[in-house]
């Protein structure tokens, strides 16, 4: 991905550099060549080329570009399970998946974590963004996913005879597991997407107390991954599942949704993050009803929302790591929708803006294994940031709004109209 050339100067702003700390309130931020060279109070500022391009913050606030931490590039308008796989051909998935990297960027979110892919139209997506083809959020991609056979994701009948190969890689134990890691080391996916436990949405057989993969499966896919430099993430709301998906080695914890005592303090020894994606439970409670949801499974998400929320200020209290991101892609819950998780974990679950903040920028940089490139803006690091008409500590729901956006910038460049429309 290519970065900017020649010095920019993003001055008259608040500047939240992203690492909780206080806001610094006449903050200058200087990029020289797509990296940051300062950070600072606007006093402290040394001298700068007089050809250097400067960007007026407006009295508002210049802060790291977001990063989506559970990110579905090819989930689009899905209204019930079977729309992830089977609703669009792959080609056409594959240009919306396009688009939403396009929206997301001109959403302010810069980088992006994979949740997982339709085949592994993600990779390829990866290398078209760092290409410079396609503009989009810089992307660590996934592919296809891992569940247990019978489990959330094995919904498409024996008669159909067409399997689930395109979305989920479904397993039969360790053997199965191992060799379902291989085909993801030959996509050439870095993170391996795993259900170790079910959902609210399948509430007869998978319920979100239900486990959809075994230990020593879960162990399996830890060994592989780990030993061809891949790391492992895992959509777990059921207790036990969290406790195997720690005991297992995972690298990050997609929800953590009922986290006990015992599950906290080995999640605080591992030190793992946590993306809970939670905002997804509140649309699917309040807009289910409109896509036929059942009663019982509004119900689950209920259950799944008020004990998410709660694992969530656990986690954050306790000295835990969380990311903000969730499952934008969902007819109820679209792309596009992204900053609508951060207003949530502020006004709902009760944190403070800039917790949110860090979670959405540092925490997201250490998900992708990469803070010590972007997440922060701190001097040394590549310019990826996001100026905003407004002062989003007092109001964080500002950042729902692109049309306050000054400038999005990536590498140095700043990034605009970009979006793609909806079908």
């Amino acid at each position: 991905m290519k970065r900017g050339t020649g010095v920019v100067v993003i001055k008259n702003g608040q500047l939240v550099d992203g690492t909780g700390a206080a806001v610094v309130s006449n903050g200058v931020l200087m990029v020289e060549d797509g990296l940051i060279t300062f950070a600072g109070a606007a006093a402290d500022l040394p001298q700068f080329p007089a050809d250097a391009r400067v960007i007026d913050a407006r009295g508002g606030t210049i802060m790291p570009g977001l990063i989506e931490s559970h990110f579905h590039p090819t989930y689009f308008n899905v209204a019930a399970l079977e729309d992830l796989d089977i609703k669009y051909p792959v080609e056409y998935v594959t240009i919306l998946a396009s688009c939403n990297a396009k929206l997301a960027l001109e959403c302010g979110y810069t980088s992006a974590r994979s949740g997982g892919s339709l085949f592994n139209i993600d990779v390829w997506l990866k290398k078209a963004i760092e290409n410079d083809l396609v503009p989009g959020p810089r992307l660590a991609a996934s592919g296809r996913e891992i569940c247990g056979a019978g489990g959330l994701m094995d919904w498409n009948p024996e008669f159909r005879k067409i399997g689930m190969e395109g979305l989920v890689l479904l397993i039969d134990g360790p053997g199965d597991a191992r060799r379902a890691v291989r085909k993801l080391v030959k996509d050439g996916a870095e993170w391996v997407k795993t259900y170790p436990t079910g959902d609210a949405a399948a509430p007869d057989v998978n319920d979100h107390h239900t486990l959809c993969m075994t230990f020593e499966e879960m162990n399996a896919v830890v060994q592989t991954a780990h030993n061809h430099g891949m790391k492992v993430t895992g959509h777990c709301r059921a207790t036990e599942g969290i406790k195997n998906a720690l005991l297992a080695g995972y690298d990050s914890l997609e929800h953590g949704t009922f986290i006990d005592d015992e599950t906290l303090d080995l999640l605080l020894q591992r030190d793992v993050p946590v993306v809970p994606a939670l905002y997804f439970e509140l649309m699917s409670i309040e807009r289910g009803p409109e896509f036929g949801m059942s009663q019982q499974v509004i119900d689950g998400h209920r259950e799944t929302l008020d004990g998410g929320a709660e694992s969530a200020r656990r986690i954050l209290a306790a000295g835990g790591r969380l990311g903000m991101g969730g499952d934008y892609g969902f007819a109820w819950n679209p792309h596009g929708d992204y900053a609508k998780e951060l207003s949530f974990f502020v006004n709902y679950v009760g944190l403070k803006p800039l917790e949110v903040i860090k979670c959405a920028t540092q925490t997201g940089a250490e998900i992708l294994g990469r803070s010590h490139e972007i997440g922060t803006l701190t001097s040394g690091k590549v310019a990826d940031v996001l100026v905003v008409d407004g002062d989003v500590v007092a109001d964080i729901s500002i950042l729902q709004d692109r049309s306050r956006f000054i400038t999005v910038m990536q590498g140095g460049i700043s990034k605009a109209g970009l979006a793609c429309g909806s079908p």
